[in-house]
């Protein structure tokens, strides 16, 4: 399957689906970027994203069951189902050129999604932007805590720096966002990497500064995972360096993104 032959099959026809939010439609669209929040995560983290790129790029959050206005949907716990799930979801949107950013939770699901479009569909990213994860094919060096009793559970979150403090701090919130929290652990402490052929799409990894838990040779082995050109750049900020240093991040990536759409011309 080609671009070409998913936009004869949606000639004429509208595509909404509750996996994604659309933060940005527009008429001067040349690609699609996706991006994949962090655990516990949902479309408002990116919600300030379509101010700072490019008119002809279409913002698109990745809406995962559980959570906002899917808060009565089954949470998913096992990594292939959802994997299922995304993929099946995703396809009808792949009419124009696209691109993947995946942060944290969101590194590891957006890049076994592009493995599994291009293996089941024959399609690739134009480029594929991961950060605040070590690269799939390096060992888990973290404990499973999904089943933990609560209080360890948050000791664990905060040893982690895997969460926003001000959802930590907050007992009412906390209480909401746990059950999404362990879910969204059991989903990527139960993935297995599997070695298949490297992505034929470049890849831009990104890392803070100050993360404690992510170290520049963790990041720098998503080198292995791409036949293009790979970059590596380590941004001012903690784990949440996404929100803090924004607007570096996304000048980065609407560069990169530019000259993409370039070389498909």
């Amino acid at each position: 399957m080609n671009y070409y032959t998913v936009t004869t099959l949606l000639k004429n026809r509208r595509i909404t689906s509750p996996w994604f939010v659309c933060l940005k439609r527009s008429l001067q669209a040349k690609a699609r970027l996706f991006c994949f929040p962090y655990a516990g995560g949902g479309p408002m983290v990116f919600r300030e994203w379509p101010q700072e790129l490019p008119p002809n790029i279409g913002v698109y959050a990745v809406h995962l069951p559980g959570r906002g206005a899917r808060l009565s949907e089954s949470l998913f716990t096992e990594f292939s189902s959802l994997m299922d799930a995304i993929v099946e979801a995703i396809v009808p949107y792949l009419d124009l050129p696209f691109a993947f950013y995946g942060h944290s939770m969101g590194a590891i699901v957006s890049f076994e999604v592009a493995r599994r479009l291009y293996r089941e569909h024959g399609l690739e990213p134009l480029h594929l932007f991961v950060s605040g994860r070590r690269a799939p094919q390096l060992p888990s060096l973290t404990a499973s805590i999904h089943g933990l009793p609560h209080g360890e559970f948050l000791d664990e979150l905060r040893r982690l720096n895997g969460t926003p403090p001000e959802v930590l701090e907050h007992p009412e919130l906390m209480q909401m966002m746990a059950p999404i929290l362990r879910a969204d652990f059991s989903v990527t402490q139960n993935y297995e990497y599997v070695d298949q052929p490297r992505l034929n799409c470049p890849i831009s990894a990104f890392g803070g500064l100050h993360d404690s838990e992510m170290s520049y040779d963790n990041l720098e082995a998503w080198r292995e995972q791409t036949n293009d050109t790979f970059v590596l750049r380590m941004i001012p900020g903690d784990h949440f360096f996404l929100n803090t240093a924004r607007p570096l991040l996304l000048r980065i990536i609407s560069r990169e993104l530019h000259h993409a759409l370039n070389k498909t011309k």
